[in-house]
C-alpha cells in the first residue's frame, strides 16, 4: 500500500549520518544522495530525508510517527541502541507492548529534529 515515506530535517548531513547508523540494523542503507534529499532502502529508496532549511524541531504533540518493520527483537534493540549512539533520544525503550489482538515488540526514538520513528516486530513466543 505505501511505496515510500519521508521526513523533513534541518541539517541534511547530520540527519544522513544519523539515519545511516540507525537504519543499518534494519537492513536499510543509503541508496540515493541528492543536494536536498537522501534515500535509504534495501532494493530501492523506501525512506527519504528531505532538507527543510530553518525547519523548527517537530512538536512532540504532533502525534506523527513512522513505524519500520524489523525481523527480530534483536534488530529492534540494535535500532534503538544505534539511534541513541548517533545522537537521537529514546521515546520508548525496546520491549513487549501490550495489545488486545497482537503481541508486538517495539522501540521508539526521536531523531535530532524530533521526528518519531518506531521499529517493530511480532515475535511468535
Amino acid at each position: 500500500m505505501i511505496d515510500h515515506i519521508s521526513v523533513g530535517v534541518g541539517d541534511l548531513d547530520r540527519a544522513a549520518r544519523f539515519y545511516e547508523a540507525t537504519l543499518a540494523p534494519l537492513g536499510l542503507a543509503r541508496l540515493v544522495t541528492r543536494p536536498a534529499t537522501v534515500g535509504f532502502g534495501k532494493a530501492y529508496p523506501e525512506f527519504w530525508i528531505n532538507l527543510r532549511a530553518g525547519m523548527p524541531r517537530v512538536a512532540a504533540e504532533s502525534g506523527a510517527h513512522i513505524c519500520l518493520r524489523a525481523k527480530t527483537t534483536a534488530e529492534v534493540d540494535a535500532f534503538h541502541a544505534a539511534a541513541l549512539e548517533a545522537g537521537g533520544s529514546s521515546d520508548g525503550a525496546p520491549g513487549l507492548r501490550p495489545h488486545d489482538r497482537v503481541r508486538y515488540y517495539a522501540a521508539f526514538i526521536l531523531d535530532p529534529d524530533g521526528n518519531r520513528i518506531e521499529a517493530v516486530t511480532f515475535p511468535s513466543e
